[in-house]
């Protein structure tokens, strides 16, 4: 196998996903965003399985990890679709990101570069007790734009993936297909030498 080989250069992107995935998986751990937190982890499995399968001309499990690529940038469309709030999709809903489950936002919100967390005092009447109500200014990049970044890699990346997962499995079928034939030309050859031996005899 070499260097710039395509079994090589699919290993190196998946190593890229599981790189930059790890690292969203992060932040969204700190702003209990479940949803993505859930999706996170099904698509390190599976890098981690086309990973495997690249490896050890595996073509099942990188065709499944290629099907799940197609899955994955209709999941980040649709987050770039949800923070830019494209439709009547709203970046304030708490039923998608967090099931409904906390008030919580992106950690990027309070977080952001250059962002100025002020707490409101008094807050308003129908601020939960247990919860702060906040005001942020000053941010250089809002919130969304990081998360609209974040999914955009995803997407670059898994395009990437997919092309030379398909041109893996290819590659993978050819050597199969290659090392067959060979077999039986062998016990074929094998075959004539044991039948001219025994016509010999």
């Amino acid at each position: 196998m070499g260097c710039c080989s395509g079994r090589c250069t699919l290993a190196f992107i998946c190593g890229m996903q599981l790189i930059s995935i790890l690292e969203r998986q992060i932040f969204d751990f700190l702003g209990y965003q479940w949803a993505p937190i859930l999706t996170n982890f099904i698509h390190i499995i599976t890098v981690i399985l086309g990973l495997f399968g690249t490896v050890q001309f595996r073509p099942r499990y990188v065709t499944g990890y290629a099907v799940w690529l197609v899955l994955w940038v209709a999941w980040n469309v649709f987050i770039i679709c949800f923070y830019l709030e494209v439709g009547d999709l709203s970046k304030d809903t708490d039923l998608i990101m967090t099931f409904n489950i906390s008030m919580h936002r992106s950690w990027w919100m309070e977080n952001g570069p250059g962002c100025r967390v002020t707490p409101v005092t008094p807050p308003p009447s129908w601020a939960p007790e247990d919860h702060r109500y906040i005001s942020i200014a000053g941010c250089l990049l809002e919130y969304q734009y990081v998360e609209v970044a974040h999914s955009s890699l995803q997407i670059i990346l898994a395009l990437a993936g997919f092309i030379y997962a398909c041109y893996v499995v290819k590659l993978i079928s050819e050597e199969e297909d290659s090392w067959r034939s060979k077999r039986i030309t062998a016990l074929s050859a094998n075959q004539n030498n044991k039948l001219m031996f025994g016509l010999s005899t």
